[in-house]
Order: structure tokens, then sequence, then C-alpha cells
């Protein structure tokens, strides 16, 4: 079986769009500030295999960094955590839920059970003379029975 990395990287763009709360989802780490507005990035971040059930091949974790962005220079000030803290709540909801991107994968390893668990981490960023206000959020998914082991 083959990492359908395009599939899984546009079910979670694709997801996010949907939501309503963003003018544009990327499918990779931009390099340059995003326009105006709340916007999202998702990316992968790592790779790594998980202990499976001992059978003949190795399941992997794909650690995703799904990042909100908004411009952190924009009135009124106080608005800003709550537009991205609500886009926030509705993703991490979904993603707690019974999320598995159409069967792409088995799970979003909420707890760390393998690794990092779901997460978000709050945070700035200076980016074309831009300072942001982001939300970073660690989405770590199981896909099961990836590589064949070979004896």
């Amino acid at each position: 079986m083959a990492l359908d990395i395009n599939g899984i990287l546009n079910a979670v763009v694709s997801h996010a769009l949907a939501l309503g709360h963003f003018e544009a989802v990327n499918g990779h780490e931009p390099k340059n500030a995003p326009g105006t507005g709340l916007t999202a990035a998702v990316w992968v971040d790592r790779v790594d295999t998980v202990r499976s059930s001992g059978l003949d091949s190795t399941s992997v974790r794909l650690l995703l960094n799904v990042r909100l962005y908004t411009g952190a220079e924009q009135e009124p000030a106080d608005a800003i955590d709550p537009a991205l803290m609500t886009a926030l709540d509705e993703l991490m909801r979904s993603y707690v839920g019974d999320f598995t991107l159409g069967g792409l994968v088995r799970e979003v390893d909420v707890r760390g059970t393998h690794g990092i668990g779901l997460e978000a981490r709050a945070g700035y960023l200076q980016q074309d003379s831009a300072l942001l206000r982001v939300m970073t959020i660690a989405l770590p998914v199981i896909v099961n029975d990836l590589w064949e082991e070979v004896a």
C-alpha cells in the first residue's frame, strides 16, 4: 500500500475550507504572509512508525501542522483571539470526533498514544513585514499497514 499523501492533505484542506471560517486554506507552509482575514495552511511536520499488531506491515503516524493565521495589528484587537478560537474549536471538535478523512487514515491520535497528541499552541509570526497572530494545531493521524515488512 502506498501513502496517499495528496489525498490526506487535500482532505484536511477541504475539511477546513468547508467550515466556512477561512478565506483560504493552503496545502503547504506559506513562504509569504497570507492575505487579510482568517486563513489556514496544512503541511506534514513528521513521519514516524508506530507499534502495530505484530503483523507483516508497519503503520505510520503523520504529524500534520494546521496553522491558523490572522493579522495581529487589526482592530478591535480584542476580537482577534475569539475569531481564531471559534475556528479552532470547530476544527478540534471534528478532529476528536469520528475523523478518518473518508477512510484514508485510521484515526486522529487524540491522546498521543504514539507520540504527540492533538494540541494547539498560540503565538505570533513575523512574515513579510506583517505581524501575524497564529494558532498551530498538531494533528497526528495514524495510517494503518502502510509499509510491508520483508523478512
